[in-house]
Parts: structure tokens; C-alpha cells; sequence
């Protein structure tokens, strides 16, 4: 019998970076029917695994609404500038426009929520850091969980710590907003109770990529290449950084990792120094991951494609989400549709 290519549900990927939301509500049984994306480099990286026929947009404060096709699930991965509730009583008392579209203009959350607002998809996931629940004494959340209540839906929300899924430290906020009156809570989600080991993302000559060697991330042999080595000077440099600041009681320093252990969270200003998560070396000075190993790092299987520069991956991973988080919560939003 051949197979139904009759898509589960229909999405949208705002600020889609590198495509790691997208890659998780595929394999759920997705279809993506518009992406959203501003930075040139991450868009090379995104239609070098996926296609954006079936629409694109650049700078989302400049979208009309009406332009984007109608979809059950919004994604967003947006980024979280700082907006207060200051001065809501007073529009209030002038008679001047307040709800959602007072408490959010002028941050980009205020473009998602529009298009909430015209297109009313059946679910919304937005993701972001963990700070968002404190930013602002914690009204920085309650104004976007009441923006979301405003326009008709249920919001949960968790903070889930990727170190489950991938070798990394690495807590982020998942919130789901449902207007089909879904049961749906996030914290009922049964995270894995074992977590992976840098071992497992490391190059071996067992998980050698052709592609890997082509891009000088490795040897034939499967071994990183010499140029992700700290020079002696860089090494000494971190190191007498890192005795500065644990002086001023600061803690502040390098992190050294070996195979059985868990990293710290990659960041996008890896490419400058790779001083959070070195990788330990006998008889060499540390080195830094390679964009393969960043990759895998962040769940992305070794079929993705990297077509920029180390420094573009480094930003561009440090700045992406866990793959396998989005996936199990794909999977679990998808039983809902």
C-alpha cells in the first residue's frame, strides 16, 4: 500500500534560525509552509537542509500578517527583548489602545502575537531562555502568558534541562499555548532519567564523515584537526584569566571536559575562545569542539549540513535549540491536532 504523504498538521517557523524547531515537528509529521528568518548566514544553513518554496520571510516587524498562509502550529524561537507593563494605567485612563497590544509593542513578540491574533492557529510554541521567567521580577513572562490568555488560549510551560538528551547543561523555557481546549501540560511530559556523555558526540574514527574531513574539521584518521588546539599563548591566557577571577571571588574561568563528562551550555560566542568547553588532550593543550561536534552537541543528526564558516557555525549552533527536546515535544503536541 502506498504510503499517505497527507501532512499530520501544517506549521509555521518564525525566527527559524538553523531550522532545529522545524526539524522536530517534521519527524512528528509536520509540514512546514512558511519560515521566517533575518540572518543571512543561518538562512544559508537553512535551505542547505531545507526547503523555503513554500514561502520566506526576512524581518518579521515588517511581515504583513495577511501574507502568511493559514496553519494549525506556530513555532517561534524569539528572542527576548526587555518591554515592562510601565504606563498600561495610564493608556488605560487616556482612553489610548491597551491588551496585548499595549503591554508588547515594540518587542518582537508583539509581531508574533499579530499574527496570533489574525491567524488564531490552533496551537503556539514558543521557545526561550530561562531567564525570561525572572526577567523583570518575572512580568516579562506574565505579560506574554496574559497576551496568549487575551487572544483565547491554555498556556503550560517547563523549563526542561537538555543534559537528558544530549551531553550539555542547557535549561530553556518551552511554553504551549492551545485554543482547542486541549488537556495539554507540559509538566506530564516524562523527561529520560539517564544523561549522555561528551563520548558520545566526540569524533572517532568509528563516526567518521567524509564531509568532516572535506571541511577540515578532522583527519583521514578520524582525529580533530591541529587548528582546534589552543596555541600556548590563548592556553596560558584562559588560564591566568581564570586565577583573576577566582581571586576576586568571581568563579568565573574556563570549562575542561574529558569524554565521561557533561558540558556546559554551548554558546553563540563560542567562536571567540571556545573557553566554556574545552576538551581535554594527552599531552597537548586543550581544544575547542569542532562545528560536527557542536552540531551533535545541539541533536542534530551527521546528515545536516554545514555550509559556513567555523565561526558562523559556532554562532549559529550556540544559538540553536536541542533537536531531540523538540522532537518529544513535537511528538507529544502532534497527539493533540
Amino acid at each position: 500500500m502506498k504510503r499517505s504523504t497527507i501532512p499530520h498538521f501544517t506549521f509555521i517557523d518564525l525566527f527559524a534560525g538553523i531550522g532545529g524547531i522545524r526539524q522536530g515537528f517534521e519527524s512528528a509529521g509536520g509540514k512546514c509552509i512558511y519560515t521566517c528568518e533575518i540572518n543571512d548566514a543561518a538562512l544559508q544553513t537553512y535551505q542547505a537542509n531545507f526547503t523555503t518554496t513554500e514561502g520566506l520571510g526576512r524581518d518579521i516587524t515588517k511581515i504583513n500578517e495577511q501574507e502568511i498562509p493559514p496553519h494549525d502550529i506556530l513555532c517561534a524561537g524569539f528572542p527576548c527583548q526587555p518591554f515592562s507593563i510601565a504606563g498600561v494605567s495610564k493608556r488605560i485612563s487616556l482612553g489610548m489602545p491597551h491588551g496585548f497590544l499595549c503591554h508588547t509593542q515594540g518587542t518582537l513578540f508583539f509581531d508574533v502575537a499579530r499574527i496570533i491574533s489574525y491567524h488564531k492557529p490552533k496551537i503556539v510554541f514558543l521557545e526561550n531562555v530561562k531567564n525570561l521567567l525572572s526577567h523583570d521580577k518575572g512580568n516579562t513572562y506574565r505579560i506574554i502568558e496574559k497576551t496568549l490568555q487575551d487572544l483565547g488560549y491554555s498556556v503550560s510551560h517547563r523549563v526542561i534541562d537538555a543534559r537528558y538528551y544530549v551531553p550539555q547543561h542547557r535549561e530553556r523555557i518551552f511554553i504551549v499555548a492551545n485554543r482547542i481546549n486541549a488537556n495539554i501540560d507540559l509538566n506530564t511530559l516524562q523527561i529520560p532519567n539517564t544523561a549522555p556523555l561528551l563520548e558520545t558526540i566526540l569524533h572517532t574514527k568509528d563516526n567518521l564523515l567524509l564531509s568532516d574531513v572535506e571541511a577540515g574539521y578532522i583527519t583521514p584518521l578520524g582525529k580533530p584537526s591541529k587548528k582546534y588546539t589552543l596555541s600556548d599563548a590563548l592556553w596560558k591566557y584562559l588560564q591566568d584569566y581564570a586565577i583573576r577571577q577566582k581571586e576576586k571571588g568571581n568563579g568565573f574561568g574556563y570549562g575542561l571536559f574529558g569524554p565521561q563528562d557533561v558540558a556546559r551550555t554551548l554558546s553563540a560566542r563560542y567562536y571567540k575562545d571556545g573557553s566554556e568547553i574545552l576538551i581535554k588532550q594527552k599531552g597537548r593543550n586543550p581544544r575547542k569542539l569542532t562545528p560536527r561536534e557542536c552540531a551533535r552537541l545541539m541533536g542534530f543528526p551527521d546528515s545536516y549540513n554545514i555550509v559556513v564558516s567555523d565561526t558562523q557555525a559556532y554562532k549559529q549552533f550556540g544559538n540553536s535549540v536541542v533537536v531531540p527536546i523538540i522532537k518529544q515535544l513535537a511528538k507529544y503536541i502532534a497527539k493533540f491536532i
